[in-house]
């Protein structure tokens, strides 16, 4: 544009010919440019989303009651990170003994400070709680997982997330802390035996297997 406007203006105004052509070329790139605008124009409204005036009202009223926004059942992990980049402007920590010392500069000038205890090496918020793992351990030198699970659900005990437990995750939590799966026949082996196991062995009933073993007690 800027170059066909100067040709134009650099014309002599007696050569008619010339300026003609050069007034031709100058009024095309001008249409043009309305054309690109146009498109521009349209693009952009194309682009943008029309919000009624009810969803502008709920979205201003989520901004001011950022719990509810944050808890939103349609709130992905990346418009949570959004809310924090919105509100945060920085996180100062300092590593204290034991404990993490954090100031949190929001935007806008106010700060708070927290101080939160780190957590062990190896371990995380939702950590399996110690008895829990101790109980695993056990257990997986009497049974399978599926067994397992269902010893840890009749006892109460949850995952570290506070979910009940499955085969799936007692195999994970045993591969996790390197505890070895429950082999047949090994109890057989160290001889071990269930109530059960040990009448059928000894060809008699369960209940006179267990007056021995409280006689033999």
């Amino acid at each position: 544009m800027d170059r066909a406007r100067r040709q134009y203006d650099a014309v002599d105004p007696d050569n008619q010919l010339v300026a003609g052509e050069l007034e031709r070329r100058w009024n095309e790139k001008l249409s043009r440019l309305r054309e690109l605008e146009d498109e521009l124009d349209r693009f952009a409204a194309e682009q943008m989303p029309m919000v009624s005036t009810e969803d502008r009202a709920r979205l201003m009223a989520l901004g001011k009651d950022l719990t509810r926004a944050w808890d939103s059942p349609g709130a992905s992990v990346e418009t949570r990170k959004k809310i924090i980049r919105l509100l945060v402007k920085e996180i100062v920590v300092d590593i204290v003994d034991d404990t993490l010392s954090l100031v949190i500069h929001w935007q806008g000038g106010d700060h708070t400070r927290r101080i939160v205890k780190k957590n062990k090496i190896g371990l995380t918020r939702w950590a399996v709680a110690a008895d829990t793992l101790d109980l695993v351990h056990v257990l997986a030198r009497q049974m399978p997982d599926q067994s397992i699970a269902a010893v840890l659900n009749r006892a109460g005990k949850s995952t570290g997330r506070g979910n009940s437990w499955t085969r799936t995750r007692v195999c994970g939590l045993r591969k996790t802390r390197g505890i070895a799966p429950y082999r047949d026949g090994e109890r057989l082996e160290r001889g071990e035996a269930t109530l059960d196991e040990a009448a059928t062995i000894l060809k008699i009933s369960p209940s006179t297997t267990r007056r021995m073993i409280n006689h033999a007690g």
